[in-house]
């Protein structure tokens, strides 16, 4: 099953219309958005191809740092759901000769449906 047809029962947090306008200028020919998180200030965008994440930086938000992430290069990842004491989840990958990536979820996050694109991003791939 890919990508595409494993995620099709899932919905995005943030307007997947905005995100591919915002994001046009950084994608291959035929590479299609298929879902976005908002995650606190950030923004996952799973496409077909790659995980993308939008950091959003400063007061205004306007800086960003943009990290692009192909799914192969994924070897693992997890989440942890908060708890009764602990506001915040947290999810972490770890890619192939890099340092893991952590970042913050907020208890509003669809943890459930990050990790199914993670992992239909992940063991999809042929």
């Amino acid at each position: 099953m890919g990508l595409l047809s494993g995620l099709m029962g899932l919905t995005s947090d943030v307007d997947v219309e905005q995100v591919r306008s915002d994001l046009q200028p950084i994608m291959v020919e035929g590479e299609e958005i298929v879902l976005a998180f908002m995650v606190v200030r950030d923004i996952l965008v799973f496409t077909d191809l790659r995980l993308v994440i939008v950091d959003k930086q400063g007061v205004t938000g306007r800086k960003r740092t943009i990290q692009s992430i192909p799914y192969r290069a994924i070897t693992t990842f997890s989440i942890e759901t908060a708890g009764t004491f602990d506001t915040d989840s947290e999810m972490t990958i770890w890619m192939s000769g890099q340092p893991p990536l952590t970042r913050e979820l907020s208890r509003r996050s669809n943890i459930a449906g990050i990790q199914k694109a993670l992992a239909e991003g992940v063991l999809g791939r042929r």
